[in-house]
């Protein structure tokens, strides 16, 4: 297939704002594709190469000057095999190796297929396509329930995996899918819930958790060989070696853990999140201390896959095989007793609770009301659109942020901005990650990727006219940027809406 015929239909898609009819134009040309194009076109259209983050930056493109093609000559795989060759090139002067690369890929582009693969290539490409979207595209296109692609996918950790299964004879595969030690399933989300009263109202009788202000992790372990993997499925074993001497001395042979990583200090009480990830991000044999891991949910134990049991059997198996390492836990269905739970969270240190039906299936990957989180503060994950330049005393800093919610396109509605809660020293982290992510300045404003998501602390929301959403943040204030979670896991313009 054509590289224009993806961008024709990225900029069908990208005009629509109809979750049909994306879902139609992307089906349609799911169904022209050769089994080895399926990957590479379904990660394309949401976003992102299948092999992550290219390594050109806007800098590099900009430096490119080409003439635009007559007409369309290169392949989905041409450009596949190209960030192949880009990724692939080390050494003494491969960075002008790979902007030629990059030269000669544009240079038989035309001008629409140069602008669609200059902002695949810095991560640009927003069109509309959430992973939402394109999952029940691959369903209407390969005609099976779209709740087989989403366990497919879920279960592989890709959409595009599940999409050559799905389009293969009478989508067969999908059914071959299980769930495999050392391979991470995408992690099941909460909702949330103003109070536990609120959330129980949903959840009936509940498993009412601390919720840990640390860092998710989930650990899989086959025999002696155990690894460890983040909310993005990241391996971050050789970063945790405590947390892999606690496993494999658990009495199993294999098995596959949820939890959180979270630092402690002397006196028992939970380091600052900042704290955390910092230690979490880095070879943690520097510091005096481990992090410590504290598991709510197990996933297989000994060959038998629990994902379907209800929440009720895994606590039982869980307080079994990680016993002295479990999330403090009460079952109950009355508010007062939740409430109770609660206070005891925050009393030490900890930021609410979670609220889970007993009798809810591990849902991997889907965000629905059988968990609900409950926090005291009320937050929400917002991404970071744009940033001014400070004045006075933040004179040479960026300063205050523009905040956007996730829409139902693939894109953000500016909610609000922000300048408080920000210390000297996140100031000076911000100026110069923000300037890194930078695509563009209109006076004092640098406009950015949208790819920071921020957790912000506020009082409500307010009707505004002012932003397109109709709604804007009360006394919004930064309590802290989420590098554990991506623009995809950030907060809906209905979720702000709601809060009206």
């Amino acid at each position: 297939m054509l590289l224009a015929d993806l961008v024709a239909v990225s900029d069908a898609v990208a005009s629509t704002s109809s979750r049909t009819a994306k879902i139609a134009a992307f089906a349609e040309v799911l169904r022209d594709l050769q089994p080895e194009e399926i990957p590479v076109a379904v990660a394309f259209l949401t976003g992102a190469p299948r092999q992550g983050k290219v390594g050109i930056g806007w800098a590099t493109l900009a430096g490119i000057d080409s003439t635009p093609a007559a007409a369309p000559s290169i392949s989905v795989l041409e450009v596949d095999e190209t960030i192949d060759r880009v990724l692939g090139t080390r050494g003494s002067r491969s960075a002008a190796a790979r902007r030629d690369l990059v030269a000669g890929l544009l240079e038989r582009a035309t001008a629409r297929e140069a602008d669609f693969i200059r902002r695949l290539f810095v991560g640009e490409l927003r069109q509309g396509a959430l992973e939402g979207v394109m999952g029940d595209a691959i369903a209407k296109a390969a005609g099976v329930p779209a709740v087989r692609v989403r366990r497919a996918a879920m279960l592989t950790g890709d959409l595009g995996e599940a999409a050559g299964l799905a389009l293969g004879p009478g989508g067969s595969g999908l059914d071959a899918v299980q769930l495999q030690v050392l391979r991470p399933v995408l992690p099941m989300l909460a909702g949330t819930a103003e109070s536990v009263a609120a959330a129980l109202e949903h959840t009936g009788r509940s498993s009412v958790e601390w919720k840990l202000d640390g860092a998710r992790i989930q650990v899989h372990r086959a025999g002696e060989d155990v690894r460890i993997f983040t909310r993005n499925l990241n391996d971050i074993t050789a970063r945790l070696p405590d947390v892999v001497e606690l496993v494999r001395a658990m009495p199993v042979d294999d098995l596959v853990l949820d939890g959180e990583a979270i630092g402690v200090g002397e006196d028992a009480r939970p380091d600052r999140f900042q704290e955390t990830m910092r230690r979490f991000s880095a070879d943690t044999m520097q510091y005096e201390r481990a992090l410590r891991a504290s598991f709510f949910d197990v996933l297989r134990v000994d060959g038998s896959d629990l994902l379907e049991a209800p929440l009720r059997d895994r606590l039982e198996v869980l307080a079994r095989v990680a016993e002295g390492h479990c999330i403090p836990s009460v079952a109950t269905d009355d508010p007062d007793v939740a409430a109770a739970v609660l206070e005891d969270a925050l009393a030490a240190g900890h930021e609410g609770v979670m609220v889970k039906s007993l009798e809810s299936a591990y849902d991997a990957g889907r965000r629905g009301g059988a968990w609900r989180k409950v926090k005291p503060v009320r937050t929400l994950d917002l991404v970071v659109l744009a940033v001014e330049w400070g004045h006075g005393r933040r004179r040479g800093w960026l300063s205050n942020l523009h905040l956007g919610a996730r829409d139902g396109g693939g894109g953000f509605v500016m909610v609000g901005k922000t300048f408080k809660g920000l210390t000297d020293q996140l100031l000076t982290w911000q100026t110069a990650r923000l300037q890194e992510l930078a695509i563009g300045q209109e006076g004092h404003i640098v406009h950015v990727k949208p790819e920071l998501v921020v957790e912000i602390a506020l009082d409500g929301v307010q009707v505004s006219p002012r932003y397109p959403g109709g709604v804007a943040l009360r006394f919004a204030r930064v309590r802290r940027y989420r590098p554990d979670r991506s623009p995809a896991d950030a907060d809906t313009i209905e979720t702000v809406q709601a809060m009206l």
